[in-house]
């Protein structure tokens, strides 16, 4: 049985993307349907989750996720948790993987940023151009972090891999609306993050070790433009807690961006814009080692809730996520013994 999954949702036609996933031997890819997918989806060597199966299906999660969005393909990644993934890949079916498309090793030596420099631009390790992730605060963008004279080759514990994008990579409406230029990263070594350094990471060309599989929680009643920045931010504080770390690599995919509106885009992001920075600390005054990471993943949204960063159907949809992964880790520990 494979071990390592990939995981999309798509309302289109089997794409380039889907074609070149579905081909790798070494990963099964399961693509999540929705209520625009076309009833005719067909694809070899994926195991496809039609609408049908998810309403009968066993996952209680389905019952509270809305149609029409993105955050159903949490459906796929329960499906792959199931089929006993060690790692699952988050991507979508506009990002078409290069020939050299692969993820290093989660414990290795690697370039390591050094510790508590809070939010930083990790784009400029990869490119001259003046180019930022979704996600960082608005007023760190001209900043220059000067990073290379930081970095410094350590035994890391990666627990999330960030692979780039090229051509249309993951940025904000801001740099589009004001800039758009396409950007081919240059190649270099794999770049870790130490405890208190943040960057922002997305659902695009993500690689996450079944150790934090709870922390693939995508929320699901924030704006669309927030969702995966939201679970990133989440994510990190929660990593450091069991010693985790976040790292980014080359650019691996290539993304031919579906269409968007970049203003609607724009009036979707307003609220990482407002919340980036105090995320962090509010997840982190929430959390506890002490804790099941679970627990830490519940107690996080609940303080979010609570300073009325995301609302009550949040809580909803989560206890659903976190239940299902209960039973699913139930049902292993049964066949086991």
């Amino acid at each position: 049985m494979m071990k390592k999954f990939i995981v999309i949702t798509s309302i289109f036609n089997p794409t380039e993307s889907v074609f070149s996933f579905s081909k790798m031997e070494d990963y099964q890819l399961i693509v999540v349907a929705d209520k625009k997918t076309p009833k005719d989806w067909s694809c070899n060597n994926v195991d496809y989750i039609s609408l049908k199966q998810q309403e009968t299906g066993e996952f209680k999660l389905a019952n509270v996720l809305p149609f029409n969005h993105y955050c159903r393909k949490m459906l796929g990644y329960l499906k792959a948790i199931e089929n006993g993934a060690e790692s699952i890949v988050d991507t979508d079916d506009d990002n078409i993987p290069k020939d050299t498309w692969c993820f290093p090793e989660f414990e290795q030596h690697y370039d390591c940023i050094s510790k508590n420099k809070g939010f930083i631009n990790i784009y400029q390790l990869y490119s001259n151009q003046k180019i930022w992730a979704r996600g960082l605060p608005l007023d760190l963008i001209n900043r220059q972090f000067r990073l290379e004279s930081d970095l410094l080759k350590k035994k890391c514990k990666v627990g999330i891999w960030q692979g780039l994008a090229d051509e249309d990579p993951d940025v904000d409406a801001i740099y589009r609306l004001t800039n758009d230029a396409p950007c081919y990263f240059e190649e270099r070594d794999p770049v870790v993050l130490s405890k208190g350094t943040i960057s922002p990471f997305n659902s695009q060309n993500t690689m996450i070790r079944k150790e934090l599989f709870p922390l693939l929680y995508l929320p699901t009643f924030v704006t669309f433009r927030f969702t995966d920045i939201l679970r990133g931010l989440v994510a990190q504080p929660i990593m450091w807690l069991y010693g985790y770390q976040l790292g980014f690599i080359n650019a691996t995919v290539t993304q031919k961006r579906n269409p968007h509106d970049y203003l609607k885009d724009f009036i979707s992001e307003i609220p990482m814009y407002q919340h980036s920075e105090r995320i962090i600390e509010i997840v982190k005054k929430s959390i506890s080692k002490s804790d099941s990471m679970e627990t830490n993943l519940e107690n996080a949204y609940l303080s979010l809730y609570a300073e009325n960063i995301v609302c009550e159907k949040e809580i909803t949809t989560l206890k659903a996520w976190l239940n299902d992964l209960k039973i699913i880790s139930q049902g292993k520990n049964k066949r086991i013994t």
